[in-house]
């Protein structure tokens, strides 16, 4: 939440320089409140899992959240407990008659595929389509991100020499941009994934400012229209045992799978994991909700 302060304090210029929340006196003094709405297109084989994770980040701010679960119907998940997306998710084409503060698109285990090959693509790239002027912020979330990157500016995913798959270290490139408020220098963030979106086209595209990248992890978080596009390669929603279950799962079905790096404690796999990444996850959620609370119009009929 900003902090209301005079803009004749000394104070008011020199924090929102650093970006910190703040609002005038006689803005916050006519501000509207009402809920956040936000739509979750949870496209994750682990639906319960995704949700709780998701949820828990979104929970934790001040803000009261009004949240839609969306289903892909053009899609039979064999992974939802029987019923789960029938009476707790809307088909996706209820996004088509409402507008949204704040829209998520998750990953999905589907990077093998070219995108055209996705039984549900026609279905979520109307989603996408749609969230351009229906939805003031899209988060888009490792293959979600590759999609929409995809969809929106033709940008190719490439195929990894090996899974990137651990907790990476990454770095902010602009230290005072909204997403980033209160973090560290260096951060932490978990990567689980066989591709890449193409960096160079990436940079080449003139809408696309990259926010955080690293030699080793490439492009972390990549951002449009000042935010209202957000693509974030990684898992900062993942829970401390994700990463372990997912190696145990590939380990036990005999697949050539690394141990995730920086992850157990002497790249022990019987030792717990360290989490070293939840205070910056919390963090960027927080921030995407505040700045999607700041922005949005109050009437949501007004968004362009």
């Amino acid at each position: 939440m900003p902090i209301k302060i005079p803009t004749a304090l000394p104070a008011f210029n020199a924090l929102r320089e650093e970006n910190v929340f703040v609002i005038p006196v006689e803005k916050a003094d006519h501000q509207d409140i009402r809920p956040l709405k936000v739509a979750i297109a949870n496209l994750m084989p682990t639906t319960v899992e995704t949700e709780i994770q998701l949820l828990r980040l979104l929970g934790n701010s001040p803000l009261q959240v009004d949240v839609t679960l969306l289903r892909m119907d053009s899609h039979s998940s064999r992974n939802a407990p029987p019923g789960h997306l029938e009476k707790f998710y809307a088909p996706s084409q209820k996004i088509t008659r409402e507008r949204f503060d704040g829209l998520i698109i998750t990953g999905a285990p589907v990077e093998s595929l070219p995108f055209e090959d996705v039984d549900y693509w026609d279905e979520l790239a109307a989603v996408i389509d749609y969230s351009a002027r229906n939805v003031w912020s899209t988060l888009h979330i490792c293959w979600g991100a590759q999609a929409g990157l995809y969809r929106r500016y033709g940008i190719p995913k490439k195929p990894l020499e090996k899974k990137l798959f651990g907790i990476f270290p990454h770095k902010m490139k602009g230290k005072y941009t909204t997403l980033f408020r209160g973090f560290d220098d260096e951060f932490l963030a978990p990567q689980s994934r066989h591709t890449a979106s193409d960096r160079d086209a990436i940079s080449r595209e003139k809408s696309l400012v990259i926010q955080s990248e690293t030699a080793e992890a490439g492009v972390f978080i990549a951002t449009a229209r000042e935010g209202r596009e957000i693509y974030v390669t990684g898992h900062l929603e993942y829970d401390p045992l994700t990463l372990d279950r997912e190696y145990r799962r590939d380990r036990d079905k005999g697949l050539s799978i690394d141990i995730p790096k920086n992850y157990y404690p002497e790249d022990n796999p019987e030792r717990s994991p360290v989490v070293r990444w939840r205070a910056h996850a919390h963090l960027f959620f927080s921030n995407w909700l505040n700045y999607v609370y700041q922005e949005t119009p109050y009437n949501l009929e007004e968004l362009a």
